[in-house]
């Protein structure tokens, strides 16, 4: 059977010029990671399937996760997610270390989802988590990482938004307004989560199957409603529930002194899905209508490493996928032009007695940290400067000898102009072509 020459269903091959796109957007990652100075760790594309089981879904384990039996008996996944292996390396060594912790990481992942637009099986993730930061801080400055990495691209507050809420708060809700057993709670989480993506007929349905009693259900849904962080203190005060929002008014306090609330939504529907997060939790929205979605999602935690019988944690965290960024830079048009490779000069020779003075010029402009193109054999004048700026350059070095004397012509295929150097004036080179570096 002849092999498939297409990649996996919902997997990708990068040629070079997805590669500029995929560098492009994991360098704007990791400028940002740097400048807040978290350091970069990985883990193992291999995890045992138990360490999903403890910390995961069952729609992970039963649906999306890819495992197999190993030679040893043992059953693996390929990491469909980054948080279980980042819960294992910090359980192991958080009692030895200063904190807070700042650590990122842009994992590999792969899950078995049916492919559509914003999601395929396999996809890197920038993860970026703070751990053992003092209350409310850990949470501002993850907010201000992520604000920071959208707007390296030049979006503004029109272009995303980052739509927020606090466990604690619904908690309060739930248990304190209505009265609901631990179960039932649970229940209504899900009703909450998926509470924008069904009908109001099939909502009031959902709720009335958890909910039995008239007045509570009409106090779901005026939680429901609010709408904005006025509305929040309006219904915290009219209910009595401000002992169970002082750390979060102390956060929006917080946003508002360092001016980031422009970026911020109060969405009383945010809760995230998955199980440990017990305080601020948020989803960032691509505003744009042709990708109106939720692209990043994340919030605090404190039991995450519960699953290794080691004591709460205060951690806070958000991962991003590379698809769904580029989708939003491509939506709102911010992603830069790299339909052609960005290196520095491209040398070419008509004789193949240059052949020798093109290969140390170029290891000579190397040693100076250039990035150099060498044509491989000679080639007629004519061809030299059309194929050069077919490949994208700049700049040109045409070799040539003449009566004996060698020079080097560069020419600026932007400026349309020429320079003439001897063999020995590299380092002139050096600084006509570095000057807009």
């Amino acid at each position: 059977m002849t092999p498939n020459k297409r990649a996996y269903k919902g997997c990708r091959d990068f040629l070079p010029a997805q590669m500029r796109v995929r560098d492009y957007l994991f360098n704007q990652m990791k400028k940002t990671a740097d400048s807040f100075a978290y350091e970069a760790y990985d883990g193992p594309l291999l995890e045992e399937v138990d360490l999903y089981r403890a910390k995961s879904g069952e729609e992970l384990i039963n649906d999306q996760i890819y495992s197999f039996i190993d030679r040893g008996n043992r059953e693996v996944a390929i990491r469909p997610e980054m948080t279980p292996t980042l819960a294992r390396m910090v359980a192991g060594i958080h009692k030895q270390v200063a904190k807070p912790l700042r650590w990122y990481s842009i994992p590999n992942l792969m899950r078995y989802e049916k492919p559509q637009r914003g999601r395929v099986r396999e996809h890197w993730q920038f993860n970026v988590d703070i751990f053992g930061a003092p209350t409310n801080l850990g949470e501002i400055e993850i907010i201000n990482v992520i604000i920071h990495f959208f707007t390296s691209f030049g979006a503004d507050a029109s272009m995303f938004s980052l739509n927020l809420n606090d466990r604690r708060f619904v908690d309060a809700v739930f248990t304190q307004l209505l009265k609901l057993e631990k179960e039932d709670a649970y229940k209504l989480y899900k009703v909450l989560d998926k509470s924008k993506k069904i009908s109001v007929e099939k909502l009031d349905t959902m709720i009335s199957e958890i909910i039995s009693e008239k007045t509570k259900q009409d106090l779901f849904k005026e939680y429901l409603a609010l709408a904005n962080f006025d509305d929040l203190v309006r219904f915290v005060d009219k209910n009595k529930l401000q002992e169970f929002c002082a750390e979060f008014y102390e956060f929006t306090t917080l946003l508002n002194e360092l001016s980031l609330t422009k970026y911020v939504q109060y969405d009383p529907t945010i809760v995230r899905g998955l199980d440990y997060y017990t305080g601020i939790v948020f989803e960032i929205f691509d505003k744009h209508p042709d990708n109106n979605r939720a692209i990043a999602g994340g919030g605090a935690y404190a039991n995450l490493l519960q699953i290794f019988n080691e004591a709460p944690l205060a951690g806070v965290g958000f991962g991003l996928g590379d698809v769904t960024l580029k989708d939003f830079l491509e939506s709102h048009k911010l992603l830069p032009n790299l339909n052609k490779p960005k290196f520095d000069l491209f040398i070419a020779y008509t004789n193949t007695d240059d052949q020798k003075h093109s290969l140390e010029l170029a290891n000579k402009l190397r040693a100076n940290h250039l990035n150099i193109e060498t044509y491989l054999g000679k080639i007629k004048f004519n061809k030299i400067f059309k194929l050069a700026e077919s490949k994208g350059y700049q700049f040109v070095a045409v070799i040539e000898t003449r009566d004996g004397k060698t020079q080097i012509q560069i020419k600026d295929l932007t400026q349309n102009t020429q320079d003439y150097f001897d063999l020995t004036e590299y380092e002139k080179i050096i600084q006509l072509i570095s000057k807009d570096k």
